[in-house]
């Protein structure tokens, strides 16, 4: 027979928890030999059981929950809540810390004893569980209350920290632990809190206010140390703070205050500063660029790019500096270049020369702040690039950047040039020139004077060396395409197939002596699409020049006989020797030169009208040569009337008495001038690309707007360089007339293209 289970009873059960209870709490307040036997919780749990397991009306699952709450909020408000309001400071954090830990310990008993009624009865009527009341229950009654205090109490003890006093970190950690853990959603299973989700409290009751609490202290501070300190300590001082704040986030703080404590702290120590900071007389950036505080500008670019847009207004400050420094430069190649207006060609080359060397190296200067101090960043990069710009766009003394750089390349690249370097600096000084070049609007204008001055240069066997020359052509093509250098490629070319051809003529006329004309000749064979364009003469040689020619056509017909010889005699140059009453002497002359001389062997006296007719030259060019032959350095003519200039009634001698301590002697040309016919050639390569690039476009587009033509001829041709926008429109008018397109009969801001 079946044993019946007597019920327990309300009163029975309540008495014997509430001793439980009462012996939990002599247990937290650490009562000495107090303790809970195996026994004393089983029978606890066991009465519990029972008074939720009995059959109605005896079930009393829900007054235990609601006794449950009931006990919790009496030990909060008769033993909790009194200890704390007796403390304040830290000592009311660390009594907090206390309590709540208690407060776990206890919910974590209770949870145990009522167990069955939170497996069971709590879950099936979805009520709020165990330790979610328990939690809760202490948020209410405790937090609550001293939320406001305890917050003011840890923002202080941080702005001590900042300070450089030393608090208890420890003590923060837990204090704060506690917002988290009262924060966390205990709705879900078993329990446990959804991931980071104790931040709410933490957010909605320290963080907006902790935030404040740090503007405010770094505002303060911030205003003092923009007037105290120079620019380096300045941020120093901030570098030092940031990264303090970053600790403080590792130590004690929530990982979700940094954004918004990072923030704040920038805000006030950089964001509204930046061009106090920037700007700051003695000490700002344009000061450290100057001293090359290359430390100091790291630190500059790693603070101002924390903050939002604040890289802007550094790389902008950069670029105002390097283009004031750069127009300085300028400003002083610019003044030397006119003090020496008057001195020879080549001091007033010297000076263009030294002003391309140091735009150089400060390019290399600041290229290097941009790779190191600030890290290559792109914003760094265009201010560089467009401040010299700038500085390139300008001239010095009537040169443009196109014309010094050409004749930079040319220093170092010949023979005997200003510029003596090794192979390794000669490599290392093309680079950096090809890379300003990038900067240069007009590149076919350099291009066009480094092919003048590469003609001559090969030529004149000027070159120091063929493979530093197509060095610098590979690193232009390279660069800026195969179209820069195509020409150029041919000259080295035609050189090497013209040294070839001189071999076989040699041997031609050793095998054929009849043919020889007495005179040795060196010919350069060149191709015309090629080579710049040299002035052409039909000069009247002297019979001995005569030979030289026409054995040489006979051998170049001889395997080309297609082709056709153009003779620039502008270009060649002689040995002839002066049979002087003093001394012989050689005298190395243009061909120009040596055929005006050698008129002289069948006279004693002829005038300017004579020589020029003689020769068939222009009477510039007869000028030109007599000038350098009797009003120059050595006056192998004598003029009458004696003076410094040549007129066309002028009569000329061979001077007898001519002598020079050297035997052999050149005798110069005065120096004409080629910048005009260059840019005048660069001109009409020009008007030719902008035909062929409108042309271009209206084949593939058909119709077209007259801005969008121009835009696009701009934007296709900017590689080469900076197109004029009026001699685009005049090209677009000469192409309608020529019938290549025409204005469109509706729109006649619009044209069409003619097949």
């Amino acid at each position: 027979m079946t044993q019946i289970r007597e019920p327990v009873l309300l009163e029975v059960g309540l008495k014997q928890m509430v001793a439980g209870i009462n012996k939990l709490k002599r247990i937290l307040a650490d009562e000495p030999g107090v303790a809970f036997k195996p026994e004393e919780y089983i029978k606890l749990y066991t009465t519990i059981y029972d008074m939720c397991t009995q059959k109605a009306p005896h079930d009393y699952s829900q007054e235990l929950y609601e006794r449950y709450k009931m006990v919790l909020d009496e030990y909060i408000t008769n033993t909790v809540l009194p200890s704390l309001r007796e403390k304040h400071g830290e000592f009311l954090l660390r009594e907090l810390v206390l309590r709540w830990k208690n407060h776990k310990v206890m919910v974590k008993w209770l949870s145990r004893f009522f167990n069955y009624l939170d497996r069971y009865y709590i879950s099936r009527r979805s009520l709020l569980k165990l330790k979610a009341v328990g939690w809760r229950s202490f948020e209410t009654l405790v937090y609550g209350e001293l939320k406001a205090t305890v917050t003011s109490i840890v923002i202080a003890m941080v702005s001590l920290e900042r300070d450089g006093q030393i608090i208890d970190r420890t003590l923060v950690k837990n204090v704060l632990d506690t917002y988290i853990e009262l924060g966390q959603d205990l709705t879900a299973d078993h329990d446990r809190p959804r991931p980071d989700s104790g931040s709410k409290l933490y957010s909605e009751d320290f963080q907006d206010a902790f935030r404040q609490g740090t503007v405010d202290y770094y505002s303060k501070k911030a205003q003092t140390w923009i007037v105290e300190d120079t620019c380096p300590e300045y941020m120093l001082k901030a570098e030092e703070c940031l990264q303090k704040e970053k600790e403080r986030v590792a130590h004690y703080l929530h990982s979700s205050t940094e954004p918004t404590l990072m923030e704040a702290a920038q805000e006030e120590l950089l964001a509204k500063h930046i061009d106090r900071i920037l700007k700051k007389e003695n000490s700002g950036c344009k000061v450290l660029l100057c001293d090359e505080k290359v430390e100091d500008l790291s630190r500059m670019f790693r603070l101002f790019s924390r903050i939002i847009d604040g890289l802007p207004p550094v790389s902008k400050t950069f670029q105002e500096h390097v283009n004031e420094v750069g127009m300085s430069l300028l400003k002083q190649a610019v003044d030397a270049a006119t003090s020496k207006k008057n001195e020879k060609k080549d001091v007033v080359s010297a000076l263009e020369l030294d002003y391309v060397r140091k735009i150089i190296d400060l390019h290399d200067k600041y290229m290097a702040h941009v790779l190191n101090c600030f890290q290559s960043h792109t914003l760094f990069h265009k201010a560089l690039k467009e401040a010299f710009e700038v500085v390139c766009s300008k001239n010095v003394a009537g040169c443009t950047s196109a014309e010094l750089f050409a004749s930079y390349c040319d220093s170092i690249l010949r023979k005997g040039g200003i510029e003596r370097l090794s192979d390794e600096a000669i490599e290392e000084n093309l680079d950096k020139v090809v890379k300003l070049l990038t900067y240069i609007s007009d590149k076919d204008l350099f291009i066009e004077f480094h092919r003048k001055k590469l003609g001559r240069r090969l030529l004149f066997d000027k070159s120091g060396n063929d493979e530093q020359e197509r060095s610098l052509l590979s690193k232009l093509k390279q660069h800026f395409g195969g179209q820069f250098t195509s020409k150029m490629e041919g000259m080295l070319t035609d050189i090497c197939v013209a040294k070839e051809n001189q071999t076989k003529y040699d041997e031609y006329i050793s095998t054929n002596p009849e043919l020889h004309p007495s005179v040795d000749l060196s010919v350069q064979v060149l191709t015309t699409g090629f080579w710049p364009t040299y002035k052409r003469s039909d000069i009247n040689l002297p019979s001995e020049m005569v030979k030289c020619v026409e054995a040489f056509k006979e051998f170049y017909q001889s395997f080309k006989k297609h082709r056709k010889i153009n003779w620039i005699f502008s270009l060649g140059n002689c040995n002839i020797v002066g049979k002087f009453d003093v001394k012989p002497i050689e005298l190395i002359l243009t061909t120009y030169q040596g055929a005006l001389l050698l008129l002289f062997n069948e006279a004693e006296k002829l005038s300017f009208s004579e020589i020029a007719t003689q020769l068939n030259l222009s009477e510039d060019d007869t000028a030109r040569v007599l000038h350098s032959l009797s009003c120059g350095k050595y006056k192998i003519l004598n003029k009458e009337p004696c003076s410094r200039t040549i007129s066309p009634n002028d009569i000329f001698e061979f001077n007898r008495k001519f002598t020079d301590k050297m035997r052999r002697i050149k005798v110069q040309l005065p120096p004409s001038d080629e910048k005009k016919k260059v840019i005048d050639d660069v001109n009409k390569d020009r008007r030719f690309a902008i035909d062929a690039s409108l042309v271009r476009i209206m084949k593939s587009r058909k119709i077209m707007t007259h801005q969008n033509l121009v835009a696009a001829c701009v934007e296709q041709l900017s590689r080469m360089f900076k197109p004029d926008i009026k001699m685009i429109k005049r090209r677009i008018e000469d192409l309608i007339t020529r019938e290549y397109q025409e204005r469109d009969v509706d729109d006649a801001n619009s044209y069409q293209y003619l097949a």
